[in-house]
C-alpha cells in the first residue's frame, strides 16, 4: 500500500492487517523518531528489526488477510521482537470465540468473548490500570497508577505468559509474552505518555 516507505531504512515494520489504526501508530512512533513501515508483504516484514502486528475489527477477517498473504506460515517463525495490539495481541493465540477462527497459534490459550452486564457493557472501552505479574522490558517505568486505554468486546485469560492484567469484571490478561513474542491489549498509541512509554521500550528491545 501507498504507506510503504524504503525497508532498508526501518526500525519497525507494521504489519498491514486490514486495521483502522495503521496510521495512527505509524504517527506514534514518527512521534518517537522511529522509523516504519507498513507492509503486508512477508519479504519487508522477514526483513525488518521489529514488527509490530495491530489490528481494529474481527478477528475472522484479520486472519484471512495474513492467510492470504502467507504471513500467518511467516509471523510464528519470526526471532526478532514482535508486538500484537489489541486485536494483534489476540490473534497471537490458538483460536478465537469471535467467529470461532483459529489463530496464530503461538500462545496456547484461546480468547472469549467478554461477559456483559449492566455495569460492565461490552465492548470494554475506557481507561484502566495494569495490575503488575511479571518483570520484562517492554514495562520498564510503568507503574500500577498508569492509565492505558482500552477497546475489545474478546479478551484473553490470565495464565502463565500473562506479564500484567486488568479488570472488566474478571481478571483478564493485558500484556503478555513468550520468548520474542508480546502483546498489549489496550491501545498504546491512544494511552498518552504511559503508552509512548510501552512504545520505546518495544523500539529498545
Amino acid at each position: 500500500m501507498s504507506l510503504e516507505r524504503d525497508p532498508q531504512r526501518v526500525d519497525v515494520a507494521i504489519i498491514d492487517s486490514g486495521g483502522a489504526n495503521l496510521a495512527s501508530l505509524q504517527y506514534a512512533l514518527d512521534r518517537l523518531g522511529a522509523r516504519s513501515i507498513v507492509s503486508d508483504q512477508p519479504a519487508v516484514i522477514a526483513a525488518a528489526p521489529r514488527v509490530l502486528l495491530p489490528g481494529v475489527g474481527a478477528a475472522g477477517d484479520a486472519m484471512r488477510r495474513l492467510r492470504g498473504t502467507g504471513l500467518d506460515r511467516l509471523i510464528p517463525q519470526l526471532r526478532v521482537p514482535l508486538l500484537g495490539v489489541c486485536l494483534g495481541m489476540q490473534l497471537l493465540y490458538r483460536h478465537s470465540a469471535e467467529g470461532d477462527t483459529a489463530c496464530l497459534g503461538i500462545l496456547g490459550a484461546r480468547v472469549g468473548r467478554l461477559d456483559a452486564s449492566p455495569a460492565r457493557p461490552v465492548p470494554h472501552m475506557g481507561w484502566n490500570t495494569l495490575e503488575l505479574l511479571g518483570e520484562d522490558p517492554l514495562l520498564r517505568g510503568i507503574g500500577a497508577g498508569d492509565y492505558f486505554y482500552f477497546v475489545h468486546g474478546y479478551a484473553a485469560p490470565v495464565d502463565a505468559c500473562t506479564l500484567a492484567a486488568t479488570r472488566h469484571g474478571e481478571p483478564l490478561a493485558a500484556v503478555v509474552r513468550r520468548d520474542n513474542f508480546r502483546g498489549v491489549q489496550f491501545h498504546p498509541e491512544r494511552s498518552a505518555a504511559a503508552g509512548a512509554r510501552i512504545l520505546r521500550n518495544f523500539l529498545d528491545l
